[in-house]
Protein backbone atom coordinates (compact mmCIF):
# COMPACT_ATOMS: atom_id res chain seq x y z
CA UNK A 1 0.00 0.00 0.00
CA UNK A 2 1.24 3.60 -1.08
CA UNK A 3 0.63 6.67 1.49
CA UNK A 4 -1.31 8.78 0.06
CA UNK A 5 -1.79 12.53 1.28
CA UNK A 6 -4.44 15.13 0.25
CA UNK A 7 -7.97 15.64 0.40
CA UNK A 8 -11.04 13.12 -0.63
CA UNK A 9 -13.51 14.97 -3.12
CA UNK A 10 -16.20 14.68 -0.55
CA UNK A 11 -14.67 17.01 1.67
CA UNK A 12 -13.72 18.95 -1.03
CA UNK A 13 -17.19 19.28 -1.90
CA UNK A 14 -18.11 19.95 1.35
CA UNK A 15 -16.03 22.97 1.34
CA UNK A 16 -17.25 24.21 -1.87
CA UNK A 17 -20.78 24.09 -0.89
CA UNK A 18 -20.16 26.23 2.20
CA UNK A 19 -18.13 28.67 0.21
CA UNK A 20 -21.41 28.80 -1.27
CA UNK A 21 -23.86 28.94 1.19
CA UNK A 22 -21.52 31.80 2.85
CA UNK A 23 -21.66 33.93 -0.02
CA UNK A 24 -25.41 33.44 -0.78
CA UNK A 25 -25.73 35.24 2.70
CA UNK A 26 -23.37 37.80 1.75
CA UNK A 27 -24.16 39.22 -1.72
CA UNK A 28 -28.26 40.27 -0.71
CA UNK A 29 -26.49 42.49 2.87
CA UNK A 30 -23.63 43.83 0.28
CA UNK A 31 -26.31 44.97 -2.30
CA UNK A 32 -28.28 46.46 0.85
CA UNK A 33 -25.25 48.41 2.07
CA UNK A 34 -24.83 49.76 -1.11
CA UNK A 35 -28.13 50.82 -1.39
CA UNK A 36 -27.89 52.54 1.43
CA UNK A 37 -24.95 54.60 0.92
CA UNK A 38 -26.31 55.76 -2.74
CA UNK A 39 -28.99 57.66 -0.03
CA UNK A 40 -26.47 58.63 2.09
CA UNK A 41 -24.73 60.34 -1.06
CA UNK A 42 -28.17 62.16 -1.77
CA UNK A 43 -29.04 63.09 1.56
CA UNK A 44 -25.52 64.68 2.05
CA UNK A 45 -26.05 66.51 -1.32
CA UNK A 46 -29.19 67.92 -0.48
CA UNK A 47 -27.63 69.35 2.95
CA UNK A 48 -24.45 71.17 0.73
CA UNK A 49 -27.36 72.22 -1.49
CA UNK A 50 -29.11 73.96 1.47
CA UNK A 51 -26.19 75.82 2.71
CA UNK A 52 -24.75 76.89 -1.47
CA UNK A 53 -28.75 78.19 -1.19
CA UNK A 54 -28.53 80.22 1.75
CA UNK A 55 -24.90 81.56 0.73
CA UNK A 56 -26.51 82.41 -2.37
CA UNK A 57 -29.34 84.34 -1.09
CA UNK A 58 -26.63 86.15 1.35
CA UNK A 59 -25.16 87.56 -1.78
CA UNK A 60 -28.42 88.24 -4.03
CA UNK A 61 -31.16 88.19 -1.57
CA UNK A 62 -33.14 85.79 -3.80
CA UNK A 63 -32.08 81.89 -3.88
CA UNK A 64 -30.59 80.34 -7.15
CA UNK A 65 -33.14 78.87 -9.28
CA UNK A 66 -31.44 76.87 -12.53
CA UNK A 67 -29.40 74.51 -13.84
CA UNK A 68 -26.86 72.65 -11.54
CA UNK A 69 -24.11 72.28 -12.41
CA UNK A 70 -23.59 76.06 -13.04
CA UNK A 71 -20.45 78.14 -12.49
CA UNK A 72 -22.50 81.14 -11.38
CA UNK A 73 -23.83 78.92 -8.42
CA UNK A 74 -21.00 77.62 -6.06
CA UNK A 75 -22.70 73.68 -5.34
CA UNK A 76 -21.59 70.82 -7.41
CA UNK A 77 -23.11 67.38 -6.83
CA UNK A 78 -21.30 64.55 -6.52
CA UNK A 79 -20.89 62.07 -9.14
CA UNK A 80 -23.82 59.98 -10.55
CA UNK A 81 -26.04 62.57 -8.56
CA UNK A 82 -28.75 64.64 -10.42
CA UNK A 83 -30.16 67.76 -8.49
CA UNK A 84 -32.97 69.67 -9.46
CA UNK A 85 -34.43 72.34 -8.45
CA UNK A 86 -37.71 72.35 -8.26
CA UNK A 87 -38.35 75.90 -6.93
CA UNK A 88 -37.05 79.04 -5.66
CA UNK A 89 -38.02 82.51 -5.12
CA UNK A 90 -37.08 84.88 -2.77
CA UNK A 91 -39.50 83.42 0.36
CA UNK A 92 -38.13 79.61 -0.31
CA UNK A 93 -36.86 76.53 -2.42
CA UNK A 94 -37.42 72.99 -2.91
CA UNK A 95 -35.14 70.70 -5.04
CA UNK A 96 -34.69 66.81 -5.11
CA UNK A 97 -31.81 64.21 -6.05
CA UNK A 98 -31.40 60.90 -7.87
CA UNK A 99 -28.46 58.71 -7.82
CA UNK A 100 -27.68 56.20 -11.06
CA UNK A 101 -26.97 53.67 -8.63
CA UNK A 102 -30.41 53.51 -6.80
CA UNK A 103 -33.15 53.30 -9.61
CA UNK A 104 -36.69 54.79 -8.74
CA UNK A 105 -34.88 56.40 -4.96
CA UNK A 106 -35.30 59.99 -4.54
CA UNK A 107 -34.50 62.70 -1.97
CA UNK A 108 -36.23 65.83 -1.62
CA UNK A 109 -35.99 68.65 0.55
CA UNK A 110 -37.75 72.63 1.09
CA UNK A 111 -37.28 75.28 2.92
CA UNK A 112 -39.43 78.39 3.29
CA UNK A 113 -42.19 79.10 1.25
CA UNK A 114 -41.85 76.90 -1.57
CA UNK A 115 -44.02 73.70 -2.12
CA UNK A 116 -43.07 70.38 -0.45
CA UNK A 117 -41.73 68.04 -2.91
CA UNK A 118 -42.72 64.67 -2.63
CA UNK A 119 -41.28 62.72 -0.08
CA UNK A 120 -40.48 65.81 2.41
CA UNK A 121 -43.52 66.73 4.05
CA UNK A 122 -41.10 68.69 6.75
CA UNK A 123 -39.27 71.98 6.28
CA UNK A 124 -35.47 71.66 6.29
CA UNK A 125 -35.68 67.67 6.88
CA UNK A 126 -34.07 65.70 3.78
CA UNK A 127 -36.44 62.70 3.32
CA UNK A 128 -36.22 59.87 0.60
CA UNK A 129 -38.02 57.30 -0.52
Amino acid sequence: MSNRKGFTLIELLIVVVIIGILAAIAVPKFAATKEKAFLGTLKSDLRNLATAQESYFYEYNTYYNGGIPNAGFLYNPSRDVTVTMVEATIAGWAGSATHTGAPGRTCAVFYGSATAVAPATAEGVVACQ
